[in-house]
């Protein structure tokens, strides 16, 4: 059975498995991140890839998803959470392992995740979204990447009569500053959910900002590339139930699921990308 070497590469930790075409985890292992330095990072990756890869026998690819902007000759211009730039992570892994290698921005292999191994697969078309310390998004349609809206936290978002990138004001980190434009302090979301759950006036008025924002994005996702399907994630979903249903009903026109693939949405998504291309 043909194999993928998976990689999910975070600012905190480098995650490597093994996945067969079953999409099997068959080894894993998971390292520290080593940052601010390119050439200590591509060693690090190397040494997670040997130590957690005990046999090569029908790996087809090696597959990379990064938290960054890719280009797509897999060179990754910039990797802000772990504090590097211009890192060629293809050319070094197909250097030294003598294998292909693809390389994918986060959200784009987690959205190949929940298209082609998590619960909503059967959908033709799924728009993934991540919220948590940014907003991230990618579009697939019949389990294929679809390159639409790169880094659609950045989308320009009008709000009090000012322009703001959309992932200021709706990530879990853009909540503080939303809450500070309405003279409520909070430190993180956390603290702004805790208020929301203790029903305090002006932290309800925020989050009905807020839903109001988010509402707004998933219109314009909806009317550019009329997903089936939201597959949503992230640090703010652990707060689902104070905003969820709310979210629901201000998107009447878009169907909002739950993503299905957890903690391991970035194995899978990078094994998928791998036998994709390596096809």
């Amino acid at each position: 059975m043909k194999k993928v070497i998976a990689l999910d590469i975070g600012g905190t930790n480098t995650r490597v498995a093994l996945v067969n075409e079953a999409y099997e985890i068959e080894s894993e292992l998971i390292y520290d991140t080593v940052g601010n330095d390119v050439d200590a990072f591509l060693e690090n990756v190397a040494k997670v890839i040997v130590d957690g890869v005990k046999s090569f026998d029908d790996v087809v690819a090696i597959s990379a998803g990064v938290p960054g902007r890719v280009r797509v000759d897999g060179f990754i211009d910039a990797l802000p959470n772990v504090g590097i730039n211009d890192v060629p992570l293809r050319e070094f892994l197909e250097n030294r392992f003598h294998l292909p290698a693809f390389v994918a921005n986060d959200a784009e292999v987690a959205s190949l995740a929940e298209a082609n191994v998590g619960p909503l697969k059967d959908n033709p078309s799924l728009y993934f979204v991540t919220i948590s310390t940014g907003v991230g998004g990618a579009l697939t349609r019949q389990g294929k990447l679809i390159h639409s809206s790169y880094e659609v936290g950045h989308t320009l978002t009008e709000y009090q009569g000012k322009l703001y990138e959309f992932e200021h004001l709706a990530s879990g980190t853009g909540l503080v500053l939303l809450s500070s434009l309405n003279n409520l302090n909070v430190k993180n979301a956390k603290e702004f959910f805790h208020l929301v759950k203790a029903k305090d006036p002006l932290a309800l008025k925020v989050k009905k900002d807020w839903i109001s924002l988010l509402s707004g994005w998933i219109s314009l996702i909806q009317e550019t590339f009329n997903p089936k399907v939201y597959a949503l994630t992230g640090g703010v979903m652990k707060s689902a139930e104070l905003f969820y249903e709310d979210l629901k009903a201000s998107c009447p026109n878009s169907k909002l699921e739950f993503a299905g693939c957890g903690q391991r949405a970035g194995l899978y998504g990078a094994a998928v990308l791998g036998f994709q291309k390596a096809r």
